[in-house]
């Protein structure tokens, strides 16, 4: 018996069955089966033309989805269903995915625990203007964790985006109700499951992809198919009437779904006031006991429903669009005005001399004193006092700058006359497009990793990672740099094919990675004081990168139940990407007993590195930094056919590691338990990670970028690279305390 029969259904929409089923075909799963319930004849002859393996379930024109999905389910074998329109897609992997946590949930059910009856996982959308967008299930999967639990227990699960496809139902229990879930109204059929289900569990990964066709292209809605949403809410609402969790976020949901459907359609007035009236009354008697109405503008809008005031709730809507298009109105003469004001101020102060001591810094998006700029602002004080450093720094980051640093604020008058002016612009991302490049002035692009993922031109061929990149404007500012600094021969080569210009590769090393040559056990023991490490604990960093089909930050780990398996000499340091921001919400309530700690905020990240006996990573260029430190580097690859797919990378990891690989929590546990981690295996592969990707990184690359840059000597009177194996790298902290 398979373990996973993914049923495909509905009609060849716009022909995207094919590519739905190519990527089923190129990645077959030896647990799963395929069944397509194709609806009409384009869908039939499709279907056929795939791997023999596949069951086709020949349907006629015009067959709904419920009736689709029934057909397709009747000639499954599997133990777990997972239904997949044929308008969808399944990113790379996804049936894994699946198949593996479905796995560990019957594993458990066998050992005498509950069957779980519905398994979640995250989703992204692909339409016809943008692709695979992520959702913003992600926090409520996170929140669930891996237990599986009753739907009481984690109600905010339906809070999830209603689509059958990001759920697998396991198929007694889809017998058991097929009659209560076969509906043409998707989002009730997805809803229902989880009120039927005796318990639910979660996958905190994307393992689908929606997609939405362009409404203009789809039959047009009678405006009475309006009523439809209320309808299903009402049943919804009655099947959760004794459960006053589901009800209330139920209630909810209903509420937001009813104003924004009035608000939204342009309705003849006959039709808007019956949807009123019914909403009205759908609203009053399904309301919990003592349920609050949410704050401000929304709560009005509610009151109003409830009261059935639909004279005043268009004056209301009238009065709020009016308020806001004046509001909208200022804002843009402001904007205006500030704009030209600004633009005239700037012209002026390029028409004055570049000040030949003057440099300015910037790192990250104007976020602080940090990273590649940051070390060669450090060796340049040292080297040439004279010149005189300036910062940009956004204004809520201001505070945090060490003290004494001068600074400018984007978009103040000074900001641009100090770019304007200064001979030296040193950043790890780009200037703004209105930065004028003078010809007395240098600029100098340190970047801020060592590629695995595909960047700049690259990206062109990865419209998800791309995001509308507009990729004229950036040859326009990689026309601007002078120099390029480099930490190894593959990222000078990589360099050059997606940032194509005239500028010089500065074979240097990472500034940034100096520390890691330079710091001895003093430092390494002062890192771990700071981050209340106790002397004797294993302190390991995970730090995985972003993810450009995820919404937020949620920890692809279990975090509470790895610290638990790793026990009390164990320390976990968590460092959720930066474009996260302060969204490590789900660390809160992780920290027990030290053996956690989220150390997102904590700047340099140089320092989290000397402090870490080893490091957990995924696809973050972190670990090419790390390597220099010769310490054991773990990658936990879970999504990685995904990520490779989505985001497009330079090399296979999975081949070219720096450590061990684990693909599951229970993997990489073992691998810590085991001692893997840190055996003869792991240290051979970090060996040839080393001496290719640690190339340049000796100690000295920001001696070597401010003599040559700042002080304009030449290349030959430069320190050469020191060999790889004539380096010390800093003590590791079991020497650094003995």
């Amino acid at each position: 018996m398979p373990q996973l029969s993914v049923i495909v259904y509905g009609p060849n929409a716009q022909g995207h069955l094919r590519e739905l089923l190519d990527s089923l075909e190129a990645r077959p799963l030896p647990a799963a089966e395929v069944i397509v319930a194709a609806v009409g004849d384009w869908a039939r002859e499709t279907a056929e033309g795939h791997a023999p393996e596949t069951v086709v379930v020949p349907l006629p024109e015009g067959t709904g989805d419920a009736a689709a999905r029934t057909a397709g389910a009747a000639h499954a074998t599997g133990r777990w269903l997972h239904f997949v329109h044929a308008k969808d897609s399944l990113p790379a992997g996804a049936p894994r995915l699946i198949a593996e946590r479905i796995a560990e949930l019957d594993t458990a059910a066998t050992d005498g625990g509950a069957p779980v009856d519905v398994l979640l996982f995250d989703h992204v959308t692909t339409s016809w203007q943008t692709a695979a967008t992520p959702s913003r299930d992600g926090r409520f999967l996170a929140a669930v964790g891996r237990e599986a639990l009753a739907l009481d227990e984690a109600a905010d699960l339906l809070r999830l985006t209603p689509l059958l496809g990001n759920r697998a139902l396991r198929a007694d229990f889809w017998r058991a109700h097929e009659e209560r879930l076969t509906t043409d109204d998707e989002p009730q059929a997805a809803h229902a499951a989880l009120l039927h289900a005796g318990r639910v569990a979660c996958l905190n990964q994307v393992a689908y992809e929606s997609r939405e066709l362009r409404p203009e292209s789809l039959p047009p809605l009678a405006p009475e198919d309006r009523f439809g949403l209320i309808e299903r809410y009402e049943s919804l609402l009655a099947l959760a009437k004794d459960r006053r969790a589901a009800r209330t976020v139920l209630y909810d949901l209903m509420m937001r779904d009813l104003v924004r459907t009035f608000a939204g359609e342009n309705l003849p007035d006959a039709v808007a006031r019956e949807f009123f009236r019914r909403a009205s009354l759908a609203a009053v008697r399904w309301r919990p006991e003592n349920h609050e109405r949410p704050a401000g503008v929304e709560g009005v809008r509610h009151a109003l429903l409830e009261e059935g005031a639909y004279t005043k709730y268009r004056a209301f809507q009238a009065a709020n669009r009016a308020r806001r298009a004046a509001k909208k109105a200022v804002r843009s003469r402001k904007k205006q005005v500030g704009a030209k004001l600004r633009d005239q101020q700037y012209r002026r102060a390029l028409s004055r001399p570049v000040d030949p001591d003057l440099a300015v810094f910037a790192a990250y998006w104007d976020r602080g004193v940090a990273c590649n700029p940051a070390a060669i602002a450090a060796k340049l004080a040292e080297l040439a006092p004279h010149i005189h450093q300036v910062w940009t720094v956004s204004k809520e980051n201001a505070a945090l700058l060490p003290p004494g640093t001068d600074y400018v604020v984007p978009g103040t008058r000074r900001y641009w006359e100090t770019l304007a002016t200064a001979k030296y612009l040193t950043n790890n991302v780009n200037f703004p497009n209105a930065v004028v490049k003078r010809p007395e002035a240098i600029h100098l692009q340190t970047h801020h990793g060592t590629p695995l993922k595909r960047m700049g031109l690259d990206q062109m061929e990865h419209p998800a990672a791309a995001k509308g990149l507009d990729f004229a404007a950036l040859l326009a500012r990689i026309d601007k740099w002078d120099y390029s600094i480099s930490a190894n021969s593959h990222t000078t080569r990589m360099w050059e094919r997606a940032y194509p210009a005239r500028y010089t590769s500065l074979d240097y090393g990472y500034p940034r990675n100096d520390v890691f040559c330079t710091s001895g056990a003093e430092e390494v023991r002062a890192a771990r004081e700071r981050l209340g490490i106790a002397p004797g604990k294993t302190a390991v960093l995970y730090a995985p990168t972003h993810r450009d089909y995820e919404a937020g930050f949620t920890p692809r780990l279990d975090l509470a139940a790895l610290a638990d398996r790793l026990g009390d000499d164990t320390v976990l340091l968590v460092r959720a990407h930066y474009f996260y921001g302060g969204a490590a919400s789900p660390l809160t309530g992780l920290r027990r007993s030290g053996r956690i700690i989220d150390v997102s905020s904590y700047d340099p990240v140089e320092e989290l590195c000397l402090a870490a006996d080893a490091l957990v990573t995924d696809y973050s260029s972190i670990m090419f930094d790390y390597a220099n430190l010769d310490r054991p580097i773990v990658i936990y690859a879970d999504d990685w056919e995904t990520y490779r797919t989505t985001r497009g990378v330079y090399f296979d990891l999975m081949t070219d590691h720096p450590g061990q690989v684990a693909r599951t929590q229970e993997e990489l546990t073992e691998i810590f338990a085991s001692g893997a981690w840190r055996d003869e295996s792991a240290a051979k592969a970090r060996a040839a990670f080393r001496r290719r990707f640690c190339e340049y990184d000796d100690g000295r690359a920001a001696e070597r970028v401010v003599r040559r840059v700042f002080l304009g000597e030449p290349e030959e009177s430069l320190p050469p690279v020191i060999p790889l194996e004539e380096r010390t790298p800093a003590p590791t902290p079991e020497e650094a305390t003995a």
